[in-house]
């Protein structure tokens, strides 16, 4: 397994988060994007989006909690094998995550080659 400690590991987030490109980060409103070394529930997931999509939602009001987008850095270090692998699992990461808050399925994110 990479050994990429969690300081290390949220700055290659952030890293990955400005390759993304403007149009698809004009829309997230009141989301924040976090690091977790792994899900509660033990899963081998690699990111999590919490929330909900635009389709589901209106606007959000007064003093609502953010959506989250969480990364889990130990499943995604597992998954990868070498650092330029684990760079390219995270921007691939965040794009599925950013593609659940605009309300893509599982289904329609796998057509469009983002997961």
């Amino acid at each position: 397994m990479l050994n990429v400690s969690h300081k290390d590991f949220e700055i290659l987030v952030g890293e990955g988060l400005d390759t993304l490109p403007d149009d698809m980060l004009r829309e997230l409103d009141n989301v924040i994007f976090l690091v977790e070394d792994r899900p509660e529930d033990g899963s081998d997931i690699l990111g999590v989006y919490e929330g909900f999509s635009l389709a589901e939602r209106n606007t959000y009001g007064f003093g609502e909690e953010p959506d989250r987008i969480i990364l889990f850095r130990e499943n995604l270090l597992e998954h990868c094998e070498d650092l330029e692998e684990l760079v390219a699992e995270i921007r691939i990461t965040l794009v599925h995550e950013i593609a659940h808050f605009y309300g893509l399925t599982e289904e329609r994110i796998h057509e469009l080659g983002w997961g």
